[in-house]
């Protein structure tokens, strides 16, 4: 039950977050670890595009009377991390599994383990909702070490697991929990709409499904032909052709039977809910950078469509790990750009821009 250590520098580099477009490389405290709690040393993080909505503001920090501001400051940012454990508070190595220079990784959400949510077993949907990189209580993975509080949910992965894969176990865990949540059969067409490093991994484990046909949209070209990589039948880029046309001729006018939403854009709402067939269902994933507006009349009386949301990657990690450990999933067309940590300005907007890169690391 001892706690485990290695020599620990007193203080560290990290960026810290104090408010829309205001974030700052800064020397931090190297965290110490309590009891049940682990410190790791960071070797990559991922830039997500939560992250870049975070750095651009409001809704994620203003929010409104329905949905309050969500994010707390000053906070590290960062929840796509992957690291080596550096120290061990007491208890901590029983708990997890984990012995000083494992290399491991948290589920992006510490469940509190005492509300509703999670005494049922639906920790990702925690009514505290601490997720790494967003509050005060789990600061994420944009520093050289950080800490897996109490309660965090921890993996061991395979050390010869090479970083830049490992840093994609927890957007390929989110990919897989709303794959899953589309109940896809035999015989079905989906199609999934975005084509990021999240639509990208719900291409590679749809395919894993066997649908029927496996259809892919996005406005840029490059990451069609890595869709097509992971297993894409079908590529439309709705910039230059008619997608719902495209759709109905394949599926004699019926529509897709399973349609996911991975742009985080509001039109691919609409675009969905156009596009499946009665008795579809769909998958709503993405952070949103704005409010939409559909007539649910679609959703009712025209469709009965089943409408299901998708939130993190909850009991997934596992088979994350071990896809990615055995090939059956192929990440590393995904990860284009790693920056060191003193370019996160340059991350960012690499990944706001979104023309040139899929993944972005950072790499401490």
């Amino acid at each position: 039950m001892s706690a485990q250590t290695l020599d620990l520098p007193r203080h560290m580099k990290a960026v810290v977050c104090y408010g829309p477009e205001d974030y700052r490389l800064e020397e931090q405290p190297v965290p110490t670890p309590g009891p049940e709690e682990v410190v790791i040393r960071l070797a990559a993080c991922g830039v997500c595009a939560s992250d870049v909505k975070c750095f651009i503001g409001a809704p994620l920090f203003w929010g409104d009377a329905l949905r309050p501001g969500y994010v707390q400051v000053p906070v590290i940012p960062g929840h796509e991390l992957i690291g080596e454990v550096a120290a061990l508070g007491e208890g901590a190595a029983e708990k997890y599994g984990l012995a000083v220079g494992d290399t491991a990784i948290s589920e992006q959400i510490v469940p509190c383990w005492k509300c509703r949510y999670c005494l049922r077993g639906y920790y990702w949907m925690c009514q505290a909702n601490n997720i790494y990189g967003f509050r005060q209580y789990t600061p994420g993975g944009w520093a050289e070490y950080m800490k897996f509080p109490a309660g965090a949910i921890n993996h061991r992965v395979p050390s010869a697991m090479p970083k830049h894969r490992a840093a994609l176990i927890e957007p390929l865990a989110c990919s897989l929990h709303a794959v899953d949540r589309g109940n896809i059969q035999f015989g079905d067409v989906v199609v999934i709409a975005g084509a990021g490093t999240l639509g990208l991994g719900m291409v590679a484990a749809a395919r894993l499904k066997n649908p029927g046909c496996l259809v892919v949209m996005d406005l840029n070209d490059k990451r069609l032909e890595v869709a097509r990589q992971l297993g894409a039948d079908v590529t439309i880029n709705p910039g230059r052709e008619e997608a719902l046309q495209r759709v109905s001729e394949m599926t004699a006018g019926y529509g897709c039977d399973v349609y996911i939403e991975a742009t985080g854009h509001p039109k691919a709402i609409l675009q969905g809910l156009q596009m499946i067939r009665k008795l579809g269902t769909f998958v709503e994933f993405s952070v949103m950078a704005g409010e939409s507006s559909v007539d649910w009349t679609i959703i009712g009386d025209s469709k009965e469509l089943d409408i299901h949301g998708a939130h993190l990657g909850p009991y997934c990690y596992p088979i994350a790990i071990d896809y990615i450990d055995r090939g059956l999933i192929n990440v590393d067309p995904i990860v284009t750009h790693q920056f060191p940590l003193e370019q996160y300005a340059e991350a960012i907007d690499m990944v706001h821009s979104g023309t040139d890169s899929i993944k972005v690391l950072l790499v401490p």
